[in-house]
């Protein structure tokens, strides 16, 4: 049998408490749950980071933000990270990107051999936070909470369009890999940008959840003041009080994003029935997972940027030769995937190996391992020092040098109700997991390095928009710069622009 080929399947902020076991009951997306059915499944998978750039970075290099550098959206993704498309590549491998994924600094391949598509986002650093400015909210591309109030339908989106260009490039290249004119192994990655914000949805599959039961949060709004430290800096970064959310706003916009997880779905059903229209299925490795997750509006918020489960959590499946059909309920992180992927095809990590933070699932799909605590971070928009999590069996720690620690027992409180943290029941696991976590990270260091780096690109930024502009936005034989969305561009004039029709 020759090597496999590896067909990687990414999507955007997909809330992983919706992938219990495969896709939940409620939504229509027969691809995902086909697939499902064939593949083992991390019911408790977690990003690296909640958000874009970062949690995108850490799947491909299998290294946190701390390690890659890559602290918020507009953060440099240094080309001498390794990456998984290096790793197979100088493995033998023929490696392709089409679609997202936000690499930020004029490297836009990151070992990919080639890449079909540009990027929906920038890739310069007009994105950067400022520690040194706390509370400083940015309008022009900071997220807010029209993408809740103008939730509902357009047949046209800037969105949809590129996730239509994602889906054409990707089929086209399975049917060109499938005339087999090059002899290598593949390995196409095909990263969309839904089911992201703004919540608009095509009407054929919103019709689809009409009569959804779930259209509103389990957890209900939490008032601000009772809202944890962290939580209340998102509110305010995503300007909450600018706009009157209402019950119905709540249910259009979730009804919208569940409408577009059947979006990808479909799309998703493209590009597998190009792999099997090719001959291509039986000998090629499927893994299907998502950058970070979306809150949904439950407990009042929404997006991502947080250690919540809505945020935190994404949807994990892998099919493969030697992996298990079923579900794997034990903690793992989208850290994983490089060395697993190392694990399924023989390559062999020395020389990275030191760096790496993920661990192999396939003794853990086995039932011959168990993974260890699983680390998350977080550096960008609405945080005023780094925020880092373990979660470990039942429990998830968060830490923060500007907060009170938070424990949550998400046997007992799954919501995430009760931060335990002080509880005397849990005094001896809090300490354990405190010190592993200590003995992690050196949080004013990590601070320290993150001011740094902002500090450095502010100066880069402003010179770089003064006279003439060299965009580091991939190219693909067009001009990629004035497509989707640009810093010479206001994100909300953008997005309501490229809808039509438009108040549906």
């Amino acid at each position: 049998m020759p090597q496999p080929n590896i067909l990687i399947l990414m999507v955007d902020q997909l809330n992983g408490t919706l992938f219990p076991d495969g896709p939940a009951g409620f939504l229509s997306a027969p691809n995902l749950r086909r697939l499902a059915g064939a593949a083992t499944r991390f019911s408790t998978c977690y990003t690296a980071s909640p958000l874009c750039a970062p949690g995108r970075a850490s799947f491909m290099s299998g290294q946190l933000p701390s390690h890659t550098r890559v602290y918020d959206n507009a953060a440099e993704f240094a080309s001498d990270v390794p990456t998984f498309a290096h790793l197979l590549r100088r493995a033998g491998y023929r490696t392709c990107l089409t679609g997202k994924m936000h690499f930020v600094g004029p490297d836009q391949l990151h070992g990919f051999e080639e890449r079909l598509t540009t990027d929906i986002y920038p890739a310069d650093f007009g994105w950067t936070p400022d520690y040194s400015k706390p509370g400083e909210r940015i309008d022009w591309w900071y997220h807010n909470m029209g993408s809740v109030k103008e939730a509902g339908i357009a047949e046209v989106t800037n969105q949809l369009e590129y996730d239509d260009e994602v889906t054409f490039h990707a089929v086209a290249k399975l049917r060109d890999l499938s005339r087999r004119e090059d002899a290598r192994p593949w390995c196409l990655t095909v990263s969309f940008t839904h089911p992201h914000d703004p919540y608009v949805a095509r009407r054929r599959y919103w019709d689809l959840y009409e009569t959804c039961a779930h259209l509103d949060p389990e957890v209900a709004a939490i008032p601000y003041d009772r809202q944890c430290a962290h939580s209340q800096r998102l509110l305010d970064a995503c300007d909450y009080k600018g706009l009157d959310i209402t019950p119905d706003d709540i249910r259009r916009a979730r009804r919208a994003y569940f409408a577009n997880i059947s979006y990808v779905d479909d799309k998703i059903g493209e590009i597998l029935g190009a792999l099997g229209d090719g001959r291509m299925a039986d000998n090629t490795i499927v893994v299907f997972l998502s950058d970070h997750g979306d809150m949904l509006g439950e407990r009042g918020l929404w997006f991502k940027m947080n250690f919540y489960e809505g945020s935190a959590r994404v949807p994990l499946l892998v099919k493969a030769p030697g992996m298990p059909v079923g579900c794997i309920d034990q903690p793992v992180s989208t850290l994983d995937v490089v060395p697993t992927l190392a694990d399924l095809v023989g390559v062999d990590l020395a020389g990275i190996a030191p760096w790496i933070d993920g661990e192999s699932l396939v003794p853990v799909a086995a039932g011959s391992a168990v993974r260890g605590a699983v680390p998350m971070e977080y550096a960008a928009e609405g945080s005023i020092a780094p925020l880092v999590s373990l979660r470990q069996g039942d429990l998830k720690l968060v830490l923060c040098e500007a907060d009170p620690p938070q424990l949550f027992d998400l046997a007992t409180d799954p919501l995430e109700l009760g931060n335990v943290a002080a509880d005397p029941a849990y005094a001896e696991r809090f300490a354990a997991l405190v010190r592993k976590a200590w003995n992690r990270w050196d949080l004013a260091r990590f601070d320290a390095e993150i001011r740094v780096s902002q500090a450095r690109r502010h100066v880069v930024y402003a010179a770089l928009r003064n006279g003439t502009y060299y965009p580091w936005d991939f190219q693909p034989l067009q001009k990629a710069s004035e497509r989707y969305m640009r810093n010479h561009m206001d994100l909300n004039v953008l997005e309501a622009s490229k809808r039509y029709p438009r108040g549906e």
